[in-house]
């Protein structure tokens, strides 16, 4: 019986840290593990909805690098875009982009992180990571970048589907039939609810 218990030990701990042991302290995958279970504890900890969805948008706001996100999701679009316009979106997109994946977080009531690899090419790293569940697992995998505060996500694939490539698409539909300004107003309407004198949405 005690060496079943030691066998299932040894395999739950390869299974969630992955060989933490091996990777470089303050490294991409490190980074990625502390912000991952941190995660897990707002979610399986106390609080409603609401609570839990600001605590790890406090949480998650260092660790995404929603400039680097917002840039690919809109390609060449902000371009010939003044400044100020380009500082709204910046900040709607933050907002949003934080939100959608928190959300999707929240859909797992506890949800454990396994860690499946570490690729590292000089400033740039790509982090396999698995979202388990009792009945199944979900691929989540980061791409992240070295800034002079640490490592930063820039891109984040659910099973294979780029986020930013998502919100790509959206945004180039949306620009093809209304202008920026048109969309900026929807985004607006969609996180921070309908403003006064706004004109109704479509």
């Amino acid at each position: 019986m005690r060496t079943v218990i030691i066998a299932a030990t040894l395999v739950a701990l390869v299974s969630t840290v992955g060989g933490a042991f091996s990777y470089v302290s303050g490294g991409p995958m490190q980074t990625t593990q502390k912000i991952l279970s941190a995660s897990n504890g707002v979610v399986t900890g106390v609080g409603d909805r609401d609570q839990k969805l600001e605590s790890l948008k406090d949480l998650l706001r260092g660790f995404l690098d929603t400039e680097a996100l917002g840039r690919q999701s809109m390609r060449t679009h902000l371009d010939d875009k003044t400044p100020e316009q380009q500082e709204r979106f910046f900040s709607l997109f933050r907002d949003l982009f934080v939100r959608t994946y928190v959300q999707r977080l929240l859909l797992f009531d506890a949800p454990e992180f396994a860690f499946t690899e570490e690729k590292i090419d000089g400033n740039e790293a790509h982090i396999g990571t698995q979202i388990v569940t009792p009945r199944d697992r979900f691929a989540v995998d980061y791409d992240l970048q070295k800034t002079d505060t640490g490592w930063q996500a820039t891109d984040i694939f659910i099973e294979d589907v780029s986020l930013s490539a998502n919100f790509q698409s959206q945004f180039g539909k949306a620009l093809k039939k209304n202008s920026f300004d048109d969309l900026m107003d929807r985004l607006e309407r969609k996180l921070h609810g309908k403003k006064k004198d706004a004109a109704p949405p479509e």
